[in-house]
């Protein structure tokens, strides 16, 4: 049975959509319609031909939603607030330091503990030297690159802020415990029988004259050890660098990689601390520094709640005051901190 071209493809005459012969009330799409005849029938044969899932929806154009830049305020009064609360800690750790040198056990009774590392490698008392000429440059070299962060003053608000918690566990830590002197030629002070208020204050001052390093001879008192305060510094600069230089900069992070390691290597070298001393200074400075930065760069942990446990942390409010103003997390961009210069280096460009 033979079929017709026409009833073959009954929508299709000359490029024209009509209604089939068949269909009743079927009018030629060539006469004459009004106006909403012609746009009923344009959508009734347009969903012959391409199905319409929804022919009732409506598109309505909205505005895209605008993204919520961070905030990320520099708050100088706040960073020098974080600076006064690290050098309290660290005279109170001093203080602990004056007190606990009168009660370090007696060298000529009590020899040094046991230590793997001082079995394995003989004492060399210039690796004290070169530990802390590691130190001062380490230090300094970050305080540099610091400077020329474009959020400098963040940056050093966090890094004084977990600098002070560091020292006042230290101070707690030593306090309580006094392990014999690890070192069997290294210069203690003579202790005093008995140990006054005035005492403790001039040993403090006597302390801070030499920023409390031995290389300058002002650092004359034992019992400093659980834990290494070389190590704390050692790691946090390390850690600085690791987290707010550009990972392009993986040059720069190895060589403060290797110096700290080298650093802490020639202070067990040196017997100025204990290995344990090493080991749970690293473990508490790289965890206060994790946590703190996973506090600061999520919104979410910035608020008590119950399924946030972070805040449980002592200092979790100290943390509240000094970061709730960041909302963001700190890029790592440079730039010369002078604006004056700057200014004039822009000028220079754009002519």
């Amino acid at each position: 049975m033979s079929v017709s071209e026409d009833e073959n493809q009954p929508l299709l005459t000359n490029g024209k959509y009509q209604v089939s012969k068949g269909t009743p009330n079927s009018k030629n799409i060539n006469e004459p319609t009004s106006s909403f005849e012609q746009g009923m029938n344009h959508r009734e044969n347009s969903c012959l031909i391409l199905p319409c899932e929804n022919q009732d929806a409506v598109k309505i154009n909205l505005p895209s939603p605008e993204r919520e830049e961070a905030r990320l305020p520099s708050e100088i009064c706040k960073t020098v607030i974080a600076f006064w609360f690290m050098f309290f800690n660290l005279v109170l750790n001093l203080t602990c330091l004056a007190i606990v040198h009168d009660r370090v056990p007696d060298r000529s009774k009590y020899p040094p503990l046991p230590d793997i590392f001082f079995g394995v490698f003989s004492s060399a008392d210039w690796a004290l030297d070169v530990s802390e000429i590691i130190i001062i440059t380490s230090v300094w070299s970050s305080l540099l690159i610091i400077f020329f962060h474009r959020h400098r003053f963040i940056v050093l608000r966090r890094i004084f802020l977990i600098m002070g918690l560091l020292y006042f566990f230290r101070s707690i830590t030593m306090f309580v415990t006094q392990v014999p002197v690890a070192s069997i030629t290294y210069y203690c002070s003579p202790k005093k029988n008995n140990t006054t208020p005035i005492l403790i204050v001039k040993r403090v001052l006597h302390l801070l004259s030499g920023f409390g390093l031995s290389i300058n001879g002002q650092h004359t008192f034992c019992g400093d050890y659980i834990y290494s305060g070389h190590t704390v510094i050692l790691t946090m600069t390390y850690l600085v660098i690791n987290e707010y230089t550009p990972r392009r900069c993986w040059i720069l992070h190895w060589a403060f990689w290797c110096a700290s390691v080298t650093g802490i290597f020639m202070v067990l070298l040196s017997r100025g601390h204990y290995t344990v001393d090493v080991v749970l200074a690293y473990f508490v400075t790289s965890r206060v520094f994790w946590i703190y930065h996973t506090l600061a760069n999520n919104h979410f942990l910035k608020t008590a709640g119950p399924t946030n446990y972070f805040a449980r942390l002592w200092w979790f409010h100290f943390f509240s005051y000094f970061e709730r103003n960041v909302t963001g997390t700190v890029p790592r961009q440079y730039e010369w901190p002078l604006p004056l210069f700057r200014r004039c280096l822009r000028r220079i460009l754009i002519m």
